[in-house]
């Protein structure tokens, strides 16, 4: 029998129809969660308490994604975002939500984990940290995007889940003196002859004044460097061009190194452009003032700082009197650390290279303490915490950027015999889903 071929349907290409759900709270990146025939569906956009007209994208076993179409039935927590770039732009992903609102999601969904991981209770909770909800970056890193055929330069930032490169003329929740950068540095680096070997470019502010710090992945010629070298004069700005290798060349006069003061001018620390500093320079602050009146140093007390950074919680700790012993895996962050406490005159501050996630048991630095301060980045610090009976720290503070991973260990602090006592929300980045806390433990056997 003759067979015929039959093209079988590009199931790609095909729409589901347009369903009509009802949303009913935020997951952890700040997307609607309704439900339709058993599965959750994951509605970005949307907002807890609304009706919204959807398209599904993608469907799986437990759960589907959805295209918002519109707002049937608003929230009077909906607002109107005000950033002209906010629908293409993925940096924030929460401007559609009014700002008390988003601290309320973040304050239930900080407490929801931790109630169901770690037995937290709402009488634990703290005075949420709570600042600016616009231009309160000190900090960013802009993508660029060369397109041979037209032979421009886009400046901007990625889109969300995407590669793309959005162009943007200004940021709303980049500090002010940085957002009217871009779009002149956009001009600028659109008149240079080497502009389709320009990498990113980072903008920062100082408390010594504005940074811009450029990747190249080739040497300028000199006719570009000129015309930097007098932008950044125009500009008041300090330039750095940064190659392959990692190493600076400044455009502006003088070699500052970008500094931040803390604890009312009395700790000072520089930091490399590159390396991590906190970016919400107010929130930072009061986020160190209360990391010292929770763990409460004494002269006399060995105080242990992991995942320590530049000395951001270890130098104010060490300004206390307490001995202080900080431990970083990026050894570039550890030589900056060690000139921050030099320059700050703090011998009894010192840091240690190590990799936290190793076996631990052999480091110099390992032993008995009496406090502890943890800061890790999103995975959290459990290989660390499988140290604690040999350092047998009485109180650990616990600075995260990720509440699952703050609930995943707090379970190790429980089992080793320490009690939650305090719990405080941080609102490092307003009009984004990000969350960021601090716990207090105590040792109670």
């Amino acid at each position: 029998m003759a067979q015929f071929f039959k093209a079988k349907p590009n199931r790609s290409k095909q729409l589901s129809p347009k369903l009509t759900l009802d949303v009913e709270q935020l997951d952890h990146l700040g997307a609607g969660i309704a439900q339709h025939q058993g599965k959750v569906v994951f509605v970005p956009g949307a907002l807890p308490g609304e009706r919204a007209r959807v398209q599904l994208t993608e469907q799986k076993k437990n759960y589907a994604r959805a295209r918002l179409l519109a707002i049937e039935t608003p929230t009077p927590a909906r607002t109107v975002p005000p950033c002209p770039h906010y629908q293409a732009c993925g940096g924030c992903d929460l401007q559609h939500m009014a700002l008390a609102a988003q601290r309320e999601h973040k304050q239930a969904a900080l407490t929801s984990v931790m109630a169901k991981f770690a037995g937290a209770s709402s009488d634990l909770l703290a005075t949420p940290l709570e600042g600016e909800g616009w231009h309160y970056r000190r900090r960013a890193r802009l993508a660029t995007w060369y397109d041979k055929p037209s032979k421009t330069l886009t400046l901007g930032f990625r889109a969300a889940s995407s590669s793309q490169v959005v162009a943007i003329s200004q940021c709303l929740v980049l500090a002010e003196p940085l957002s009217a950068l871009i779009a002149p540095f956009s001009l600028l680096l659109n008149r240079l002859a080497g502009r389709s070997t320009l990498g990113h470019l980072e903008l920062i502010q100082a408390d010594n004044g504005l940074f811009a710090v450029l990747r190249i992945t080739k040497a300028l010629k000199d006719q570009d460097k000129q015309q930097l070298s007098e932008f950044a004069g125009q500009q008041g700005i300090h330039l750095l061009l940064q190659d392959n290798d990692g190493q600076f060349e400044y455009l502006s006069a003088g070699r500052p190194m970008p500094h931040y003061a803390l604890l009312d001018g009395g700790v000072c620390l520089s930091f490399t452009p590159g390396n991590f500093v906190q970016v919400n320079e107010e929130i930072n602050r009061r986020m160190v003032e209360q990391a010292l009146d929770w763990l409460a140093p004494e002269p006399g007390e060995r105080i242990l700082d992991l995942f320590c950074g530049v000395g951001n919680f270890s130098a104010p700790l060490a300004a206390k009197g307490a001995e202080v012993v900080g431990v970083e895996g990026v050894p570039e962050m550890v030589t900056q650390a060690r000139s921050n406490a030099a320059a700050n005159e703090l011998a009894n501050l010192t840091f240690f290279h190590g990799d936290l996630s190793a076996d631990l048991s052999g480091e110099a630095w390992m032993g008995k303490i009496d406090k502890l301060l943890l800061d890790p980045a999103r995975a959290g610090a459990f290989e660390s915490l499988q140290w604690l009976k040999k350092m047998k720290p009485r109180s650990v503070v616990y600075v995260s950027c990720n509440p699952a991973s703050l609930a995943r260990d707090t379970g190790v602090l429980l089992a080793q015999g320490y009690k939650l006592q305090k719990l405080g929300l941080i609102d490092m980045f307003p009009q984004t889903h990000h969350i960021e806390a601090m716990a207090l433990f105590e040792l109670t056997r």
